[in-house]
């Protein structure tokens, strides 16, 4: 008999997109691989926004990262000025959303930390995030053996560049945004916390894909 896994195995990137938080929000557990190698073209350092006239896409500036690097060992460039453009950027886009006045402050302190490592500002920020979003799901790092059947592997959500419509996970669920009169999908989770505070979790299961399965 299959049962459904409560575990999940995830890489932890840059402020997380919707799909992610979708595929995690039922998990008891989240892990992480210590031994996960970093792969460019990736979203290990990226998300996108919203602002006035277009969907900025955000991107952390490393020092370069040759193959086979364990993610744990890539530094971020703040000899680039990058920080301060995305903390403008995100002041920006919301602002004026409701709830950005309260969750703001605890983001910026993160970011002003300026940790060395990608790994870790990533890793900080989902816990945060997790925290502002009232998911509560403890995050545990250590090598991990990717046969085990208890385990969900999602790990095609930070690696793969196929559009969250051909994946199992995110259907999206429209809430007000700040500008635009269509709904833009699967921005980085800040756009649904500055703009729905404590229904963001509500939110997040609404926006499941309902997956019915021929048995």
């Amino acid at each position: 008999m299959h049962t459904e896994a409560t575990t999940a195995l995830i890489d932890v990137s840059y402020l997380p997109r919707l799909e992610f938080f979708t595929a995690i929000v039922d998990q008891q557990k989240l892990v992480l691989d210590e031994d996960a190698m970093y792969q460019k073209q990736s979203i290990f350092n990226r998300t996108n926004i919203l602002l006035a006239n277009k969907v900025e896409l955000l991107s952390i500036p490393v020092y370069g990262a040759r193959k086979k690097q364990r993610y744990k060992e890539v530094k971020i460039d703040y000899n680039q000025k990058w920080l301060q453009v995305h903390l403008r950027g995100i002041r920006s886009a919301y602002g004026k959303a409701p709830f950005f006045e309260y969750f703001f402050p605890e983001l910026e302190e993160e970011f002003l930390k300026k940790p060395a490592f990608l790994w870790d500002l990533n890793e900080s920020l989902l816990t945060l995030c997790l925290k502002l979003s009232r998911i509560n799901i403890p995050i545990e790092k250590k090598s991990v053996n990717t046969e085990d059947q208890d385990i969900l592997d999602l790990r095609e959500l930070t690696r793969e560049r196929a559009e969250f419509a051909d994946r199992k996970y995110y259907q999206p669920h429209a809430y007000p945004q700040l500008f635009g009169a269509d709904f833009v999908p699967n921005l980085s989770i800040i756009d649904l916390l500055f703009c729905e505070g404590p229904s963001v979790k509500k939110i997040l299961e609404l926006s499941r894909k309902k997956i019915v399965n021929n048995l």
